[in-house]
């Protein structure tokens, strides 16, 4: 095979990933579709206005930290420390805001630094020293909430400012026109891309999907999104932190899919060698996952921090690190790798949200909740398995 035709195979490699990952979705919606069935006639107030907008506060923290897991899942590898990377990231920040009155902007700058070059050391640990991914972030949660646990000090909390910035940004909802607006300019973004990516397809005489199919796909989009908008501008409006969420869900999915990097990503995920002989840089590729993956781990615990408006000893613990592998898992990730979308954080999180929503609306016991989500979880791996290319029989 000349490097021509293996950088082409490698480049379709993401593609056929992509595409049983959009198959891979539809149970899941099926499932959202039937836990709202259920915990509605259960409780009239999961599906209230009130409730469904608290629903989308609280998953834009854990959804956020499970978008930098699904990175690194790509690659077939697991990073265990975005829990305490997550806390930790939250706890500089308010230190150098708080006590050391820095602009909170700037001190978002520098916590969001501080955990990116602890991305990098992870990622060096893993490929220089070829120290198990598993080893390499057990150690980093260990370690990472141990250095938080000190920061913190004998206090174990630090208040943020009610008025201030960064509490303000749980607390900032969009009025009714702006979040119609919003909706508008996504559907319109994503019809344009579309239209796009068909032309382009033909330009090169590639198979091109059904017309019908692609407008009931934007239907059903714009229908979707209607029904959000109309029912959190019932309440309060559309909150702010799930406005950013959205952002990072559609922003990473577009580098994923859409660039040299993300193909990359995809490439090295599936085969690793296949990659290495196509003249894809295995390294820089796993080096900036894992960086990614800190990155957005320590954005996951400013917004939780933004939420309680305060930092702890429990900031980034708790099942935190275990509920945003769950999401990315349940959503369609691969944990064998090379096969997912960032839409896996935001419908893996809404699924574990809502049964954790809907079970605390019925007063069923904790231990009930954490029983049902493993079930959750262990289907869908189940069902990853068998759905895997080349499994054994």
């Amino acid at each position: 095979m000349t490097t021509t035709t293996g950088r082409l195979y490698q480049s379709l490699i993401p593609l056929r990933g992509a595409g049983r990952a959009d198959l891979g979705a539809w149970p899941v919606v099926g499932g959202l579709v039937v836990i709202a069935a259920v915990f509605g006639s259960l409780n009239e107030h999961f599906l209230s206005a009130e409730n469904l907008t608290n629903l989308a506060l609280q998953m834009a923290a854990t959804g956020t930290i499970s978008l930098g897991v699904i990175m690194v899942i790509l690659l077939g590898e697991i990073d265990l420390s975005a829990g305490s990377v997550s806390g930790l990231c939250a706890v500089v920040m308010t230190i150098l805001s708080v006590r050391h009155g820095w602009n909170p902007v700037a001190a978002v700058g520098v916590a969001l630094g501080c955990v990116a070059l602890i991305g990098l050391v992870h990622g060096w640990m893993f490929t220089r020293l070829r120290m198990p991914s598993f080893v390499v972030t057990l150690a980093g949660l260990i370690g990472w909430q141990g250095l938080m646990l000190y920061l913190l000090g004998r206090g174990g909390t630090i208040n943020l400012p009610f008025e201030g910035f960064l509490a303000g940004l749980s607390d900032t909802w969009l009025p009714p026109w702006a979040g119609w607006l919003l909706a508008g300019a996504i559907v319109a973004g994503w019809t344009a891309g579309s239209l796009v990516q068909r032309r382009l397809r033909r330009a090169a005489d590639l198979p091109v999907g059904s017309g019908l199919w692609l407008a009931l796909r934007l239907g059903g989009l714009a229908a979707v999104l209607a029904v959000a908008v109309s029912v959190l501008s019932a309440d309060r409006g559309v909150p702010l932190l799930l406005v950013i969420f959205g952002t990072l869900v559609v922003a990473l999915d577009l580098m994923l899919r859409h660039t040299v990097f993300g193909r990359h990503m995809y490439a090295v995920g599936g085969n690793a060698e296949a990659a290495r002989r196509a003249g894809i840089s295995i390294v820089r590729i796993r080096v900036i996952a894992f960086m990614a993956s800190a990155t957005l781990a320590g954005f996951g615990g400013i917004i939780a921090a933004s939420r309680l408006a305060a930092v702890n000893q429990s900031s980034g613990g708790s099942d935190t690190l275990l509920m945003a592998i769950a999401a990315a898992v349940i959503g369609g990730t691969s944990l064998f790798g090379g096969r997912g979308r960032a839409y896996a954080a935001l419908l893996g999180i809404l699924v574990i949200q809502s049964i954790t929503n809907g079970m605390l609306l019925l007063s069923v016991d904790s231990s009930v909740r954490y029983m049902v989500t493993a079930a959750v979880l262990a289907v869908a791996v189940a069902i990853d398995s068998l759905a895997r290319p080349g499994r054994p029989r």
